[in-house]
């Protein structure tokens, strides 16, 4: 009798399991660190969809100004375009510029941007050979041979304003013919001979307000430089 109570005292012992409440904490701390683990990873691909939004934004804007400067810097001067060579009327720019053509003589060109329904689109005229051509593109629409670039989508508002010599920014295009007006008057002054017109219009103010954008964009170019 009593070596049969020894050997049941030295058996194996009982096994013992995870007890529910074990369970529970175990499972509320897996679900702990799965919240924090999504809410991180979420963190991190909404940051790299606001990087990737904001960097198209300024391909964007890029695209748009780097070709307004273009144009800008090849503006014809007043007694080329035979008015205003830069313009802003309404919703539109209007620019006059010259156009250099491989093995062509140089001519001249009317480019428009005009906004509608949010975008931002560039026309442009065919190269224009003679005057007859040019004042049919001036007073004409986009009709045939002109070309229709759009640039820029989602914006929420754009302006313009020009610098005119000694009136400084504005929009108003009765100053930039007075500023016409003056300068063809000072060519009649004989000591001034056959000096060229001076520019009615030397700088050129942009702003785009774009529905993705806190602020408006503001860019400021030299006309003609």
């Amino acid at each position: 009798m009593k070596r049969t109570g020894r050997c049941k005292r030295g058996g194996r012992a009982p096994q013992r399991g995870f007890t529910l409440i074990e369970l529970l904490v175990a499972i509320a701390i897996l679900a702990v660190i799965a919240v924090l683990s999504w809410r991180g990873l979420d963190q991190i691909i909404r940051g790299r969809q606001t990087i990737t939004n904001a960097m198209e934004d300024e391909r964007v804007f890029a695209q748009l100004f780097d070709q307004m400067r273009i144009d800008v810097r090849r503006v014809a001067t007043d007694d080329e375009s035979t008015q205003a060579a830069v313009s802003v009327s309404g919703d539109t720019l209007q620019i006059v510029r010259q156009l250099d053509l491989p093995g062509a003589a140089p001519r001249l060109q009317v480019v428009r941007y005009r906004v509608a329904e949010g975008r931002v689109t560039r026309y442009a005229s065919p190269p224009l050979a003679n005057l007859n051509e040019l004042q049919r593109a001036l007073r004409s629409g986009e009709g045939q041979g002109w070309s229709a670039v759009p640039l820029m989508g989602g914006v929420g508002s754009i302006s313009a304003r020009m610098y005119v010599p000694k009136v400084g920014w504005t929009t108003q295009m009765k100053d930039v013919q007075s500023a016409i007006t003056e300068n063809q008057n000072n060519l009649k002054v004989p000591q001034l001979g056959i000096a060229p017109m001076p520019r009615s219009v030397t700088g050129l103010e942009v702003v785009v307000g774009a529905t993705s954008l806190a602020r408006p964009v503001t860019r400021v170019f030299l006309v003609g430089e």
